[in-house]
C-alpha cells in the first residue's frame, strides 16, 4: 500500500492575510474542557496585562451551550473572540465566525490540541496569550462535512466508535483509566470496513480500518496527515489501509514513533470535495464530536475564517 494523491487531487494557492490583531476582544471558555476552569480567571489576568481589553468573559459550565455565547459575542460586534479549551470547542465555535469581519483565537486547554498545534500556537497559556496579544491575523481554510464547518479533523473508524458507546458517566468515575480500558475493549470487538473515496470512474473501493478527514496534520497530537496544510485549498483524506484491528495498531505505533514506514500504511487522496461512502454506514467524529454519519461529502471551506497566528 503506497501514499499517493488520487486522480482529482491539486495543490490549491497559499495567501495570509497579515493584518494586526484588535486590542478589543471577547473571551469563552469552555469550563468542561481539561484545563478550562482552573485557567478561567488567569487567562483574563494574563490577557488584560497583555493590553487586551476584555468586552466579556464568560466560563461556560455547559459545553453545548459554547456556540451561543461565540454567536452572541460576533452579533455583538466583538473585532475578536478568544475561545479556550479543546479541539470540540474549536470546531463547535468556528461556525459562527465565518462570514463575519471577527478574528478568531484560541486559547488551547485540552487533551491533545491539535490545531493550536497546527497553527504553532504555544500550549502552554502565557505563550499562547502572547500569540493574541503580538501576533498576526491569517486567513486560513475549514474542512466541512455535507454542512457542517470544522477546524482540524474527522475520523471515521474506532475513535466514533469508542465515542459512540461509552457507558455515560465512565470517565467521570473512574477517570483516563476508565476510558482508556474501555478503549481497548472496543478495540478487541472492532473490525474493518469497505470503503469508496471518490465518484464514477475515478472512485477507489478498499477495505479500511480508519479514515481521517483533514484540514491540518495533527490528529490526536500526533502529526500523521503530512499533506494536510491549513491554507492549501484542498481537503485530504487519509485511508488507514488493511481488514484488521492490527493494520490500525502498527500504523499509529509508526506514526507516533515518527518512522517513514508510516507512509505504506496510509493512501492519501486530496481535493476541494471527496464523497466517502463506508459498507456499512459508520458514525464520524469531527474533532471528537459525533456529528455526522457515512455516506457525506467532505470538502474544503478556502480561506474561511481569520485567524489569530504567531508572527
Amino acid at each position: 500500500m503506497g501514499s499517493g494523491l488520487a486522480p482529482w487531487a491539486r495543490i490549491g494557492p497559499s495567501n495570509d492575510v497579515t493584518d494586526a490583531l484588535p486590542r478589543r476582544a471577547a473571551l469563552i471558555v469552555n469550563a468542561k474542557s481539561r484545563k478550562g476552569r482552573r485557567l478561567f480567571r488567569e487567562a483574563g489576568r494574563l490577557l488584560r496585562a497583555s493590553g487586551v481589553e476584555l468586552s466579556t468573559a464568560d466560563a461556560v459550565r455547559d459545553p453545548e451551550r459554547l456556540p451561543e455565547f461565540v454567536r452572541a459575542a460576533v452579533t455583538a460586534g466583538a473585532p475578536m473572540i478568544i475561545v479556550g479549551g479543546g479541539d470540540g470547542s474549536i470546531s463547535s465555535s468556528v461556525d459562527h465566525v465565518v462570514g463575519t469581519d471577527t478574528i478568531f483565537a484560541i486559547l488551547p486547554l485540552g487533551t491533545a490540541n491539535s490545531f493550536a498545534r497546527t497553527l504553532g500556537i504555544p500550549l502552554d497559556l502565557p505563550g499562547a496569550v502572547e500569540v493574541i496579544a503580538g501576533g498576526r491575523a491569517r486567513r486560513i481554510d475549514l474542512g466541512m462535512i455535507d454542512g457542517d464547518y470544522f477546524a482540524n479533523c474527522a475520523t471515521i473508524g474506532i475513535a466514533p466508535q469508542i465515542a459512540e458507546t461509552v457507558p455515560h458517566g465512565l470517565k467521570k468515575w473512574l477517570g483516563r483509566p476508565g476510558y482508556l480500558l474501555w478503549a481497548a475493549y472496543q478495540l478487541f470487538r472492532f473490525h474493518g470496513f469497505t470503503l469508496t473515496v471518490g465518484e464514477g470512474d475515478e472512485a477507489e473501493t478498499m477495505k479500511a480500518v480508519e479514515v481521517r478527514i483533514a484540514n491540518g496534520p495533527y490528529h490526536g497530537g500526533v502529526d500523521l496527515v503530512d499533506e494536510a496544510r491549513l491554507d492549501s485549498g484542498r481537503i485530504v483524506v487519509q485511508v488507514v489501509a488493511g481488514r484488521a484491528r492490527r493494520h490500525l495498531v502498527w500504523s499509529w505505533t509508526l506514526s507516533v514513533l515518527r518512522l517513514a514506514a508510516r507512509e505504506q500504511t496510509t493512501r492519501d487522496y486530496a481535493g476541494e470535495a471527496i464523497r466517502i461512502v463506508t459498507v456499512p454506514p459508520l458514525p464520524i467524529s469531527i474533532d471528537g464530536e459525533l456529528l455526522a454519519r457515512t455516506p457525506v461529502t467532505a470538502r474544503i471551506a478556502h480561506r474561511a475564517i481569520r485567524i489569530a497566528a504567531p508572527r
